[in-house]
């Protein structure tokens, strides 16, 4: 072993796991612990995996001095208390898109069950009983599924609804950027959607606010005849509701693979004859089970094994971990692939923020492309926080030249994509929300016109097409003016200003997050404490060599360059006219 770091195992995961985990580590399997007898063996190890049946309470972890790392193989962290973790300084890390594929599909599984009868037509053939004209079910086609969360597994069982053709509506507590632009489902209400919906399936974490979401109030109002899905948590619906709307007729059925109390053997909703139970087996698949004891295996070999980190936030990540918020242009990639070839130097670490397990490229996409295309497994790169306020996002317009203004017009609506509609310049805003506008159009004639997608199509694709084809016809430039005569005074010979709606920090992340981005040019990111000039070795940083290593490599470049008093800080913002 590298390590003696001990790690226990209080839960059963892939072997795949506990090997990796056995090759750094001195691993302990022991599996079934109540919180007392997890409390007396708990003070020797540095790190914990979990699943769900094992919890990570406060009496546990005060139970363990030695603790740095809580992992939890699957998605969920309902079972350790993040807060008492968080307040010691210890590492909380999950598998969240481990499961993600899995519960999706056992999700489909059971509207399919309950909409064609699955489980009593097996029942009462294999009994003897040919039930064929009492089984008719319904078809999907056409049907509404409502989806409460709109998170990865959300997203996951909508992407499969719809190729059922299936219309999908959404409720998100929070409105989330990729409801906003995304033209394939439809946002409402929580009562709407109950209200609306063929079949309602829930998709949100289980939280104080999302405890007994669905009780008697919601499903008194929930489409007579519809069906209920939870995968997510027991707690959320309130299981005597349910048993009164199953009796009373409200609902037609429920599938439920999560229950208030598990094991849920004796529970009076799982006996239902209208209800399809299965013993919390969503994320169950071989598949799931590997990637979610390999993900968090390889999290507590990071965390454990790490140097500490360098003041300034300059971190190793593996690049396939790293994601561009806004679209990358080929040449700019091309060019640099070019200088970083001739230089071998990195000379200013791209700027990246955390979200949900992933970095995502606030500043320096360009340069993550360009490292990417020539085959690093790594890169160095500044990790921004989005809580401390370190970072702040603004929106750069777009100046258009080198066309007339109705050649422009012209030219963007032949795209297909848009359809522009002149509107009253003095309520551009009211006229914006009204039509569901992705940015708007101004010409030197005072012209306004809001840019909307096609009906049907995505809210988000259409913006990225519609600003990627004006940027390979015309001349563009970008201003933070959003007045069309301040704009030209700096560009005399502009024919059209095109202004964005200005996204925030969180729903750039939140895009992100979706596998999607943003239009090139049109974000422009703040970061206070920004790092240059760090001129890394490109050679040390493509060697081939662990993760570990390079971190070590990394923290002692940066400690040499302070210690050196080879930093300075500029508190006023700066011209780099070199760049």
């Amino acid at each position: 072993m590298s390590s003696t770091a001990k790690v226990l195992i209080a839960d059963k995961i892939a072997q795949v796991g506990i090997d990796l985990l056995a090759d750094n580590f001195d691993v302990t399997v022991k599996t079934g612990m109540n919180e007392d007898e997890l409390c007396a063996v708990i003070g020797d190890f540095e790190a914990i995996v979990v699943r769900s049946a094992t919890k990570v309470t406060t009496q546990v972890i005060d139970a363990a001095p030695k603790l740095r790392v809580i992992a939890r193989a699957g998605a969920g962290l309902d079972n350790v208390d993040t807060a008492t973790a968080k307040a010691r300084g210890i590492e909380v890390v999950n598998s969240p898109d481990a499961n993600t594929r899995a519960v999706a599909e056992h999700t489909m599984g059971l509207i399919l069950a309950l909409a064609r009868h699955l489980p009593e037509a097996d029942y009462s053939l294999k009994h003897g009983q040919w039930k064929k004209s009492a089984l008719l079910g319904t078809g999907l086609y056409g049907k509404t599924l409502g989806l409460i969360g709109f998170g990865r597994i959300g997203r996951e069982v909508a992407r499969r609804a719809l190729a059922f053709g299936m219309r999908v509506l959404v409720n998100q507590r929070r409105r989330t950027p990729e409801l906003d632009l995304e033209g394939d489902v439809q946002s409402v209400d929580l009562i709407d959607l109950l209200k609306q919906s063929d079949i309602v399936s829930i998709h949100v974490p289980l939280r104080p606010e999302t405890v007994g979401l669905i009780g008697e109030k919601e499903l008194s109002v929930i489409k007579k005849g519809a069906y209920l899905i939870n995968t997510a948590r027991g707690s959320i619906v309130d299981e005597q509701a349910l048993l009164a709307a199953l009796e009373s007729g409200r609902i037609a059925g429920a599938a439920l693979d999560v229950f208030t109390e598990e094991p849920a053997v004796d529970s009076a909703i799982v006996q239902h004859p209208r209800v399809i139970a299965t013993p919390h087996i969503a994320a169950s698949t071989a598949d799931a089970q590997q990637a979610a004891a390999i993900t968090v295996a390889e999290q507590i070999i990071s965390l454990l094994k790490a140097p500490p980190d360098n003041p300034l936030a300059l971190r190793i990540l593996p690049v396939d971990n790293v994601f561009p918020h806004e679209e990358i242009d080929p040449a700019r990639v091309n060019r640099l692939v070019e200088r970083f070839s001739t230089e071998k130097i990195l000379k200013n670490p791209p700027i990246v923020s955390e979200w949900e397990g992933k970095f995502v490229v606030m500043d320096g996409a360009t340069r993550v492309s360009a490292l990417k295309q020539m085959g690093y497994k790594f890169l160095a790169a500044q990790v921004v926080s989005l809580d401390d306020g370190q970072i702040e996002a603004q929106t750069w317009n777009h100046v258009i030249q080198g066309m007339t203004p109705d050649e422009f017009l012209a030219f963007t609506e032949a795209c297909g994509d848009v359809t522009h509609t002149e509107v009253d310049p003095n309520y551009i805003a009211d006229n914006m929300l009204e039509l569901g506008g992705v940015c708007y159009v101004v010409t030197p004639d005072m012209r306004t016109c809001v840019v909307t997608p096609v009906p049907g199509g995505s809210r988000l694709d259409a913006l990225n097409n519609y600003v990627a084809k004006y940027i390979a016809a015309a001349d563009v430039a970008r201003t933070r003016s959003q007045q069309f005569h301040e704009a030209r005074i700096e560009y005399p010979e502009m024919s059209a200003l095109v202004v964005f709606p200005k996204f925030t920090v969180e729903q750039i992340l939140q895009i992100s997050s979706t596998g999607k981005t943003v239009p090139a040019g049109i974000t422009r990111m703040v970061v206070s404490g920004r790092v240059l000039r760090l001129n890394l070795d490109l050679e040390r940083l493509k060697a081939d060599e662990p993760h570990a290593m390079k971190s070590a490599w990394l923290n002692e470049t940066v400690y040499n360059l302070i210690g050196n008093h080879h930093v300075r800080y500029y508190e006023e913002p700066v011209y780099l006219l070199d760049e």
